[in-house]
């Protein structure tokens, strides 16, 4: 009786998943990844190095989080 009674348990648990979308959410995270990080496409001056970045967010604007010979900085795209 204990058995049926945590299988029924589960089974509720495994369609209330499903009524609302379950894995589904996980998805499209993926899909919104940030925008990855490239090679700056011109030398950076050296007191750029000192302001490093991890994500184009943390940059101000007009500029980009780009890869360079210090490390990811935030670099003007103009």
């Amino acid at each position: 009786m204990r058995a049926q009674a945590l299988l029924a348990l589960l089974l509720l648990c495994v369609l209330l998943l499903q009524a609302r979308g379950g894995q589904h959410g996980q998805k499209t995270n993926r899909k919104q990844r940030p925008p990855e990080i490239k090679q700056c496409e011109k030398r950076p001056k050296i007191y750029l190095c000192t302001v490093p970045c991890t994500d184009h967010r943390e940059c101000q604007a007009n500029t980009i989080c780009c890869s360079t010979f210090c490390g990811n900085i935030c670099m003007n795209v103009l």
